[in-house]
This record gives C-alpha cells, sequence and structure tokens, in this order.
C-alpha cells in the first residue's frame, strides 16, 4: 500500500476494503460529510451495496486562521467546540458566535442543494458508518456524531481514510468502532496524504447522492442491478 491515495476514489476503495465486516448486512447506512466524504463515502456505500446519504456539518475555523478548526457546528444545530484550541487562541465568544452564524447559512444552504425537500434517510436503530476524506483535529466528526446520536441509530462507526496516529482515543467515548486506512506519525494535513486533493463541487456531490440510488433497497432498480461507477461515466468519481 502506498503512503499516498491517487485520489479520494481511490481512499475510497481502500477504506471500503478495511470496512468489509460491514458488507452484505441490511442494517448498515453510510453517511457521508460534504463536500470531500462524498466521494469516499460514495466508493465504501458501492462497496457494501448499503444506502448512501450526506450528514451535514461545517468547521469552525479560527479567527485570522480559517483552515484551523476551533469546533464544528452539524445539522439540527449540534455544536462542537475544541476547548484545547478556543484556550490556545483566546478566541473570544464573539468570535465563536460569529462563525456559528456564518456556518449555519452555508448548512441551510448545502441542505437545499444536495437533497432539496426530500427529508434524510432513517438511521433509528442502524449500523452507521459516518464517512470523511480525512481527520485532522476531529472537531468535525465530533459535531457530526452529536447531530447523529439525537437520530438514535444502533451503532455509529467512524470511517476515514487518513488521520493522525491515536485519534481513535478521542472517540472511544463516542463511536462504537473506528476504522481506517493510514494512521501516519507524521501528519500536518490530509493533503499531504493526497496526490490529488481537489476540491469536490456541489454538482459532484449530487452526482453521487443520484448514482447511489441505484443500489439503494427503495430505488427504482433492485439491490443487485447496481449503476457502474461514476468514474466510469465520467463523473463524480474522478479526482475529486
Amino acid at each position: 500500500m502506498s503512503n499516498v491515495f491517487r485520489n479520494r476514489v481511490d481512499a475510497g476503495q481502500q477504506l471500503a476494503a478495511a470496512l468489509d465486516r460491514y458488507a452484505g448486512r441490511t442494517d448498515v447506512v453510510v453517511l457521508a460529510l460534504p463536500r470531500g466524504g462524498v466521494p469516499v463515502g460514495y466508493e465504501v456505500a458501492k462497496a457494501l451495496q448499503c444506502p448512501l446519504d450526506v450528514l451535514l456539518v461545517r468547521k469552525l475555523g479560527a479567527p485570522h486562521n480559517l483552515e484551523l478548526a476551533m469546533g464544528a457546528i452539524a445539522t439540527g444545530d449540534a455544536i462542537y467546540l475544541n476547548e484545547s484550541v478556543l484556550r490556545a487562541l483566546r478566541v473570544s465568544e464573539e468570535d465563536v458566535m460569529d462563525a456559528i452564524g456564518r456556518e449555519r447559512v452555508e448548512l441551510r444552504r448545502r441542505e437545499l442543494a444536495y437533497r432539496g425537500q426530500q427529508p434524510p434517510l432513517a438511521v433509528e436503530g442502524k449500523t452507521v458508518i459516518v464517512v470523511d476524506d480525512g481527520m485532522a483535529t476531529g472537531s468535525t466528526m465530533h459535531a457530526a456524531i452529536d447531530a447523529l446520536r439525537t437520530r438514535r441509530p444502533k451503532q455509529i462507526v467512524v470511517a476515514v481514510p487518513v488521520c493522525p496516529a491515536g485519534a481513535e482515543a478521542r472517540f472511544d467515548p463516542v463511536a462504537d468502532d473506528f476504522v481506517y486506512v493510514m494512521q501516519p506519525d507524521w501528519f500536518m494535513g490530509i493533503g499531504q496524504f493526497y496526490a490529488d486533493f481537489t476540491q469536490t463541487s456541489d454538482e459532484e456531490v449530487r452526482t453521487c447522492l443520484n448514482a447511489a440510488q441505484g443500489w439503494q433497497p427503495d430505488a427504482t432498480r433492485g439491490v443487485g442491478d447496481t449503476l457502474r461507477s461514476p468514474a466510469a461515466e465520467g463523473g463524480p468519481a474522478r479526482p475529486a
């Protein structure tokens, strides 16, 4: 195995192999974190032949360094704050509330853009695999799990292609399983582990969700009548 994924498709396929114990089950749902987690989640859901949906969550960027997560907010107004980052940067309550306000607007926009008026997939009593394209601080994933708990899943599985060493320990209290492909000792950012880390577009997210209808039980075609990979169709499974 290379220490760099070719793209999110490659990462998703390798992650799916690590999740093979969940294949063939009717109680499994994959929820991907937009936008970059969706092409990865698509490959996982396709391999496991289970439903795919998005779990909307937005990073709260720190003042003067928006790439650094001081927390995250998810649909349902679940908020996770990284107290160690807030203390280290001496972030004011006003800065936190400003960031939350901005990201609430973007969450609403994405809900409409990705799902329209359709409700989210039902996950009560299900094993839910929450997928992203990687994990750095874990703030985004924590907010996603906080939001997901209100929907009463049976089990929550965190699944990422790459994360820092020891990341799983932070999720022991909130997740039932933690699955990864690579866990390097030297970790500066998720993008360093991808040959192509091009930003995923809203249109690619929609296309992945639409394509996944081909193997979902409530889709027009049966579970065994799968669609071709979007990569073969020139869709979002290209490097995203």
